[in-house]
């Protein structure tokens, strides 16, 4: 497929934009560029059937099965879009004054709210950008508390080896030294491991209950515990909450701080680069070093902005992407109080199905109930038909269906973690379910047809090496 610069052809053009009805006004000679930017010159329908060509090439929760462990494809509801295309929301300035945006403030008040009641939180920023963003500012959070005591001594993160990635990494980011506890045989944290590792120098553990092999950790109470009394804090990533919205909360488990993926479990956007939202919860105790303002219901009703005496600064520009939060609140309002833990309950259910379904033919690795998702191994079908679970998710293509993240977690050996999440139907999962049985056959009766999988998609088997670590992201004009 073509770039849109390959497609140009000078002198074409289109009508995007009406003739200005305002004078023209340039920059200082100065500042003016010294050529136009070489930007591609098409006609309208070469730019329509561009983006029809990428679309086709695309693969969404509207297109298909799109079971991603521990990401929580979701389908979008589209009342979502309507709300945030509302010209009081869609059309709203940053800079403007709070006289005249009170329904925005209201909306991420009232978000607020009910974050902090579903989590057992006290107080939220929408600042941060993203989930590993919300990561690094709740990390910050607990270093402004550490400092706030003059106890510099605490210099180290505990993480899981189970963990997500984007853990260890904004801990690191955060200047800390990262602690790698390992899992016990039962898939929850070692609790003598994390007795060894715990002292004056802890800052605090990040943790997801339930964690990435779906697993609800049944020490919870005594795990926070032993970080309290060492001292240190706890970190609560939120990217597993789908599971548990409504029917438990961090706040209770213990944790201090934490962040959302709106993306997941609040049906907001997800992927692409964004728009993405990973707003920050605390306990009271941390709320004076939150980021940026935060939004105050005045005794009068009326919402302002408002600087926590303590912050730690802002972590992006205003308020963050204001209308991912519309759309979560209208998700929220929309499910009502007993709607939220249906929905887990529902995530639950789905997973659990898929779980005995395939768990005769396909190795689990904790095959016991779960939660939102589990994780299969395909270690076996490896040793004896050579079928990888790259393999495997290759040939899930061909059936329309979007892979399951492949090896991760770590831990298991030619891992597929499926989430199949609630909004999917009992039909689509049986689909699903039989897809993967019949990869199990074909696997053990034709593997190479499974080794040049998939055959019926745009782009097959790229050197993914190659693309990760050589990316071509420019283009440069041929002369």
């Amino acid at each position: 497929m073509k770039l849109l610069m390959e497609e140009s052809r000078e002198g074409r053009h289109l009508s995007l934009f009406p003739k200005m009805d305002v004078p023209e006004v340039l920059p200082p000679e100065e500042d003016r560029r010294a050529e136009a930017p070489d930007l591609p010159q098409l006609s309208e329908i070469q730019l329509s059937r561009h983006y029809s060509k990428l679309d086709r090439r695309s693969h969404g929760v509207n297109d298909g099965f799109y079971p991603l462990g521990s990401c929580t494809m979701k389908y979008n509801p589209a009342v979502n879009e309507e709300t945030a295309a509302l010209p009081g929301f869609g059309a709203v300035h940053p800079l403007q004054d709070e006289k005249s945006v009170q329904g925005c403030l209201q909306v991420l008040g009232e978000l607020g709210t009910r974050l902090a009641a579903i989590t057992g939180m006290q107080t939220f920023t929408f600042q941060p950008a993203a989930g590993a963003h919300g990561e690094f500012t709740g990390l910050l959070l607990i270093k402004a508390y550490h400092k706030s005591r003059g106890d510099s001594a605490r210099t180290k993160i505990i993480v899981p080896d189970s963990a997500h990635g984007t853990n260890p990494a904004s801990a690191a980011m955060a200047g800390y030294d990262v602690v790698n506890i390992p899992s016990s045989e039962d898939g929850c944290v070692d609790i003598d491991a994390l007795r060894a590792a715990v002292g004056p120098d802890t800052a605090g553990l990040m943790l997801t209950n339930p964690n990435t092999v779906g697993l609800f950790d049944r020490n919870i109470l005594t795990i926070t515990k032993i970080v309290h009394e060492a001292g240190g804090l706890c970190y609560y990533d939120g990217a597993n909450l789908n599971a548990i919205m409504g029917i438990v909360r961090p706040g209770d488990m213990g944790f201090d701080v934490m962040h959302l993926n709106l993306h997941k479990t609040f049906s907001t956007p997800h992927g692409g680069g964004g728009p993405g939202s990973g707003p920050v919860g605390c306990k009271d105790f941390l709320a004076k070093f939150l980021p940026g303002e935060v939004v105050v219901k005045g005794a009068d009703g009326t919402y302002h902005m408002e600087k926590p005496e303590a912050s730690i600064g802002s972590m992006r520009s205003f308020h963050g992407n204001f209308l991912v939060a519309v759309r979560a609140l209208t998700y929220l309002l929309m499910l009502g109080r007993e709607g939220v833990p249906k929905a887990a309950a529902n995530a639950v259910l789905n997973a659990n199905y898929m779980r005995v379904k395939l768990a005769d033919v396909y190795p689990v690795a904790y095959n016991v109930t779960c939660m939102h998702e589990f994780v299969l191994s395909l270690k076996k079908l490896k040793s004896e038909t050579g079928v990888s679970a790259l393999d495997a998710a290759k040939g899930l293509l061909d059936y329309g269906i979007h892979p399951p993240t492949m090896y991760f977690p770590l831990i298991v050996h030619e891992a597929l973690m499926i989430e199949p999440t609630e909004t999917e139907t009992r039909e689509t999962l049986d689909e699903a379910i039989q897809a993967l049985r019949e990869i199990n056959d074909l696997a053990h009766t034709d593997p190479d047809a499974l080794h040049s999988a998939p055959h019926h998609a745009a782009i097959t088997r790229p050197d993914e090496v190659q693309a990760a670590r050589h990316p071509k992201l420019r283009w440069t004009r041929e002369e």
